[in-house]
């Protein structure tokens, strides 16, 4: 998903602040600590969890040949949860209570896990065939 896609969903500082961690870990592989406290403080407690999502490498980005996208995570739980970040979607608790129920915050860790990843080029990539996108995005299959 571009940058200019996110609007819809996310704040400008936030916008610009996958910029920066994308342009800065490009050139480092690593996120400087002024990087990381912005994210701390415009995601509040899941900045946190969500780098462990990806420091354990959580994220799997499935790709369909159509050309579909989606995002899988293991939470911490061990739980598998398949997120849209094209329609800013996550099935976990949190999401359903935090984001959409008392409007707390933009997201979920989850779903601040596949946007690091996606800055941080750093998503595992797995082809799946159209059928079992199709599957997935309703919500029949997990792979």
């Amino acid at each position: 998903m571009s940058m200019l896609k996110m609007r819809s969903f996310l704040p400008a500082v936030a916008e610009q602040l996958f910029r920066d961690i994308k342009k800065t870990y490009q050139e480092t592989s690593q996120i400087p600590d002024d990087l990381l406290i912005a994210l701390k403080f415009v995601f509040g407690p899941c900045a946190l969890q969500a780098l462990d999502l990806v420091d354990q490498h959580s994220v799997t980005c499935l790709l369909s040949p159509s050309g579909r996208k989606a995002f899988q995570v293991m939470g911490g739980s061990g739980r598998l949860y398949t997120c849209f970040v094209s329609c800013h979607y996550c099935p976990c608790p949190a999401f359903a209570y935090t984001v959409l129920r008392r409007n707390e915050g933009p997201l979920c860790k989850h779903i601040l896990a596949v946007y690091l990843c996606q800055a941080m080029g750093g998503a595992q990539q797995e082809s799946v065939s159209d059928q079992q996108m199709s599957l997935l995005l309703s919500g029949t299959e997990a792979l």
